[in-house]
């Protein structure tokens, strides 16, 4: 099958202004791709750079050189130097992305929270809030905490609505850092199952995944990120 995202010569490095301006390399001539149905789990030492090459991937971090593609609205479109305008539309209709973090406006009900990415993309609201209702009733999430701020939940339920949000609308390319981190083994297992039905239903899929139990579960490949000026 054909890929739907694809990378190649990716070079990326961090300015240090502080010291002199000195370019401190992170990324080096990466090259990947993904094709619907494939679960890419980015494996390698730490410090080589996964986290910056998602960040990358979903237009966070700019490189400074090679090329990141996405097929998005029927056609491939550059994100390396893309207008911010362009970097919107992909991760509103074509990318999602499943942080470590939740960031969220203190005062919005996690309900409203999961659904918003859904409504955001044309659903009716109701729709958006019994698909969010569901999911949060599928990840553990009793009924009582659905309209409260997931500012005052425990770090695990942050994370379970952080995944319900990501999760809640059928993106294409789905990008997932360390999404069980700082779940217990059941949360884990629901987890786990909700990346499976995405990745079957055709999801293209990159994450990384330090749980062995996590990766060996829902990738279909690895890909190794090297330090950079490592050998292969």
């Amino acid at each position: 099958m054909l890929p739907v995202l694809r990378v190649s010569a990716l070079n990326k490095a961090f300015v240090m202004h502080a010291q002199g301006d000195l370019a401190l390399p992170v990324l080096q001539d990466v090259a990947l791709s993904v094709a619907p149905g494939e679960c890419l789990a980015l494996v390698g030492p730490s410090g080589a750079g996964k986290s910056t090459l998602l960040r990358s991937l979903y237009g966070n971090y700019r490189p400074q050189s090679g090329s990141i593609q996405i097929r998005h609205r029927d056609q491939w479109v550059e994100l390396v130097g893309a207008e911010p305008r362009v970097v919107l539309d992909v991760r509103r209709h074509t990318m999602g992305f499943v942080s470590q973090f939740l960031r969220v406006i203190p005062r919005i009900g996690a309900v409203d929270v999961v659904a918003e990415p859904m409504v955001r993309r044309g659903a009716p609201a109701e729709e958006a809030r019994r698909r969010a209702e569901f999911l949060l009733g599928l990840l553990g999430i009793p009924a009582r905490l659905w309209a409260l701020p997931p500012a005052t939940f425990s770090g695990g339920e942050q994370q379970r609505v952080n995944i319900a949000r990501s999760l809640i609308a059928d993106y294409p390319v789905l990008l997932l850092d360390e999404p069980t981190a700082s779940l217990d083994t059941a949360n884990r297992d629901g987890v786990i199952d909700l990346i499976r039905q995405r990745r079957e239903a055709g999801t293209a899929i990159v994450g990384i995944f330090h749980d062995t139990t996590v990766r060996d579960a829902v990738a279909t490949r690895l890909h190794n990120v090297a330090l950079p000026g490592a050998q292969p």
